[in-house]
């Protein structure tokens, strides 16, 4: 294993983190248990098969020496992810006492930053007082790793999978950190093209920042609680909708989402009426079957959810004409690309300017709605199959709920993430997302 430069959205992520914003992913898989020892045995497989993957022994450290002549200017200040030379698995993998409530723990473990100075990830084994199952809370930072990047971590750690064999890669010659005077001209009009598209992505957020009104329960002082909830839908249903109007499945789920938000605004009392918030919706530049490079290439789409919109395909409609729009521009432009101008900020920039980036968020977005990929075949550990998995999304500062998608094994999984203070009504939301489903089912029977 050898030392490698964060790449620039990781070393932002690292930065814009505070106590009461920590910035990790996380995911809760809860398993059929065949015996009332099974949390046990899978804590101890857990930490038996992470002390052999090279990609849990990374920690991030500061790295004030440049990094090679060219790029001195950008890494001077950055951070380095490197091999820990004092890892130990049992540091990371904790079981826990049995509890009846997987959500509950699993808020109250979300809460707590991971170390900095050891490898930042964790997994919680959470035995259920049932006997008959148990969940493990996989916790990885997003300096770390992104979706994707977590996914293979945590498969690493899971029984194995019966995975297609993936294609060698041809090997490319190695790279001089001095550029081909024969490239410079191409090199420059990279270099102008880039700033064009930086300028452009910048007066996006600046004007994004002048739309629609959004509601206060989607903004929050930082109280650094957490509180998660989940919610399974059957994919059929979605299925069911996309075919009666069109569209995707995304579409469907964002539209589900949009209708949810509606539902509980208006039966909490907050009222729906004029509010669209902007949804960012991250896009990965990360092909599905390459974990490589570790860092994270994603960029995304901004876009106003129609939540004062009382007819729900009309809702989904809107969602659509959205969606195509930000497809057809491409995920390099407009304001949800912001994540891209994170390559044009020196290391610097990014180490004393990542408090201000992270007061920034509430003004650029409102919530975060994001689809996580999993495999279609099953997964387990120990022998125990896994049943249901939630995504955890982080918070940024500001912000007080956060949705992630997950389709496994015929069903559509939901996990919402908030600030416990600022939205102690979570259930509500996650029972408003199933009554979204079956309103949206209703409104396509002829």
């Amino acid at each position: 294993m050898t030392s490698d430069l964060l790449a620039p959205l990781d070393l932002a992520f690292w930065n814009i983190e505070s106590a009461e914003h920590p910035m990790h992913l996380g995911a809760l898989g809860v398993f059929a248990a065949h015996t009332p020892t099974a949390g046990a045995h899978a804590a101890d497989l857990l930490a038996a098969r992470a002390a052999a993957v090279p990609g849990l022994r990374m920690r991030i450290r500061d790295a004030w020496r440049p990094s090679g002549l060219l790029r001195a200017p950008f890494s001077f200040g950055g951070a380095t992810r490197e091999p820990a030379p004092d890892f130990d698995p049992l540091d990371h993998v904790r079981l826990h006492a049995p509890t009846a409530d997987f959500q509950a723990a699993a808020g109250r473990l979300m809460e707590r930053p991971l170390e900095r100075g050891r490898p930042p990830w964790e997994a919680h084994v959470l035995p259920g007082e049932d006997g008959v199952s148990f969940a493990v809370l996989f916790k990885f930072h997003h300096a770390l790793a992104d979706g994707l990047r977590a996914l293979t971590l945590a498969a690493a750690v899971l029984d194995p999978m019966d995975l297609p064999a993936r294609r060698p890669r041809p090997e490319e010659p190695a790279r001089s950190r001095v550029p081909d005077v024969r490239r410079l001209p191409d090199l420059v009009r990279g270099a102008v093209s880039d700033v064009g598209r930086a300028l452009d992505i910048g007066a996006s957020v600046a004007v994004s920042s002048l739309a629609t009104r959004s509601s206060a329960a989607f903004t929050a002082e930082p109280s650094g609680t957490r509180r998660t909830a989940g919610v399974v839908l059957d994919i059929d249903d979605v299925h069911l909708v996309r075919k009666a109007v069109g569209g995707t499945v995304n579409d469907v789920l964002i539209a589900v989402v949009a209708g949810a938000l509606r539902r509980w605004l208006d039966e909490r009392g907050d009222g729906s009426e004029g509010v669209a918030p902007r949804a960012l919706i991250p896009v990965s530049r990360r092909r599905p079957r390459t974990a490589h490079p570790q860092g994270n290439r994603l960029s995304g789409y901004l876009m106003p959810l129609p939540v004062d919109e009382p007819d729900p395909l009309r809702r989904l409609a809107t969602v659509r004409s959205a969606m195509d729009r930000n497809k057809d521009a491409g995920p390099h432009r407009g304001a949800g690309a912001v994540a891209l101008l994170a390559d044009h900020v020196p290391a610097l920039g990014h180490r004393f300017g990542g408090p201000l980036v992270a007061q920034a968020a509430r003004l650029w977005f409102d919530i975060l709605v994001t689809s996580v990929p999993l495999p279609g075949i099953p997964l387990k550990l120990g022998g125990h199959a896994v049943t249901e998995v939630y995504p955890f999304a982080p918070l940024a500062r500001g912000q007080s709920l956060a949705v992630a998608i997950s389709t496994y094994r015929g069903g559509v999984h939901f996990g919402l993430v908030a600030d416990a203070q600022a939205v102690p009504d979570l259930d509500m939301l996650a029972r408003a997302v199933s009554e979204e489903v079956a309103g949206l089912i209703a409104a396509c029977d002829p």
